[in-house]
Parts: structure tokens; C-alpha cells; sequence
């Protein structure tokens, strides 16, 4: 180990180097037990699974489209109704399993609150799917 220098002046001096050779010593002896030792970590059992092939059966949920005119009239699946009768339908729809997505339609001229009112009627009736519908900009 190196404690001293080739100058012989001032002897008392503290020695301000930090010797990296003990450091990358500890590190190679650290990556060579690591390389032994991580593959008996693995506990894996080799077993031949047989193979076979299926198609998942997912069903798929209906929808409902709940449209809305400018005037404010609220229409489920195509049939006008009032609000207490689209709470009934919300209430009878978030029993179903699994529950149908909501398609909400609604035209230019409708105003927020009517929209605002759907929304909230199906968020306490628990359905949480619900989406917009809107035409694109190239028709």
C-alpha cells in the first residue's frame, strides 16, 4: 500500500487521494458471486404442458343509445321518454350483467344541462361505461 510519496518534504501532512484499487476489488468479488449465485435463485420445475387451442367466449355487452334533440327530448333507443321514465330504464339497465355501454347522442343545439342531467341520472343508477357519439368532420 501506498503511505507515503517520493516527496520528503512536509511528512505530516494528511494524505487527500482516495486509493480505488481495495474498491474495484470489493466490486469484482461482489459481480463474481452474483454471477454464481443468481442462476440457483431460479426454482423452476421443467414439465411438458400439453398444448391446446380454444377461442375465448367473451361476451360482448349490448348498447344503449340514449339520444338527445335540441329541443331537450330525451330518446332511449329510439323511443322518446320523459326523465323519470329514463330512471327507471338506467335502474333496470345497471342490473343487467354485464352492463351495457351507453352511447349519448345529443345535437348541436342541445343545451349542457340537459346533457348534464343524463350523465348524472346514470352515474346513480351505477353505470360508469358511458360514451359520445359524434359524426366525423369528412361527411
Amino acid at each position: 500500500m501506498a503511505f507515503g510519496g517520493f516527496n520528503q518534504g512536509n511528512q505530516n501532512a494528511p494524505m487527500a487521494e482516495i486509493n480505488m484499487i481495495p474498491l474495484i476489488d470489493v466490486m469484482l468479488v461482489l459481480l463474481v458471486i452474483f454471477i454464481i449465485t443468481a442462476p440457483l435463485l431460479t426454482h423452476a420445475v421443467k414439465i411438458d404442458l400439453p398444448k391446446a387451442s380454444s377461442t375465448p367466449n367473451m361476451t360482448r355487452p349490448e348498447h344503449v343509445a340514449i339520444s338527445i334533440d335540441g329541443a331537450g327530448a330525451v330518446f332511449w333507443n329510439g323511443e322518446r321518454t320523459d326523465r323519470a321514465g329514463l330512471r327507471a330504464r338506467l335502474a333496470s339497465a345497471s342490473k343487467i350483467s354485464p352492463q351495457p355501454e351507453l352511447h349519448l347522442r345529443a345535437d348541436k343545439a342541445t343545451p349542457y344541462q340537459a346533457v348534464a342531467e343524463v350523465m348524472a341520472d346514470s352515474a346513480r343508477a351505477g353505470l360508469t361505461r358511458i360514451g359520445f357519439v359524434a359524426i366525423p368532420d369528412g361527411r
